[in-house]
């Protein structure tokens, strides 16, 4: 049997950024924490600062062994690109410094990992989330696609993993 590894999955974001913290052994997973880091519309540097801390609060507390984030997707909107890539910047600040593991993966990726298709849409992503960690009730959007990060990594980690031990043995 694999060791469990405990996850963090990052939804970074300028407003909201959201958290899921999962244990896993690649094959089978359970949710530990989740919550939305809401920034409001402090100054941005405020905001930056904001999630330096609060994720760095969150490792010290559940002590993750590895990260997995969102990658930057391309945006319309190139202000909104380069926010969105400072509180990624501030996120794997946060990681680094406590010496944890950053692994990113795009949306298509995190998307294909759990749903299985790499277009689909955010109801579909926390109805995934909610059925793989067996969880109850509404989950909030952004939760839930922390959460889906962290699955992500452990499934695609996994696979990895695997891929890796029989490339060695042949």
């Amino acid at each position: 049997m694999s060791s469990i590894v405990r996850i963090l999955g990052i939804d970074p974001g300028s407003r909201i950024t959201g958290i899921g913290i999962i244990d896993s052994d690649g094959r089978h997973s359970k949710h530990v924490f989740s919550t939305c880091i809401r920034l409001g519309n402090a100054p941005f540097p405020e905001r930056l600062g904001a999630i330096y801390r609060q994720i760095e609060a969150i490792i010290i507390e559940h002590k993750p062994q590895q990260m997995a984030i969102e990658d930057v997707f391309i945006a319309k909107n190139p202000a909104s690109a380069l926010k969105l890539g400072q509180a990624r910047g501030a996120a794997i600040c946060a990681t680094v410094m406590q010496n944890i593991p950053v692994h990113e993966y795009s949306a298509r990726e995190i998307k294909l990992a759990t749903v299985g298709k790499g277009n689909a849409d955010k109801s579909q992503v926390q109805h995934m989330v909610k059925i793989l960690l067996n969880l109850q009730g509404k989950i909030q959007e952004d939760t839930a696609d922390g959460l889906a990060i962290a699955l992500s990594h452990a499934h695609t980690g996994a696979l990895k993993a695997r891929l890796e031990a029989a490339r060695k043995r042949s």
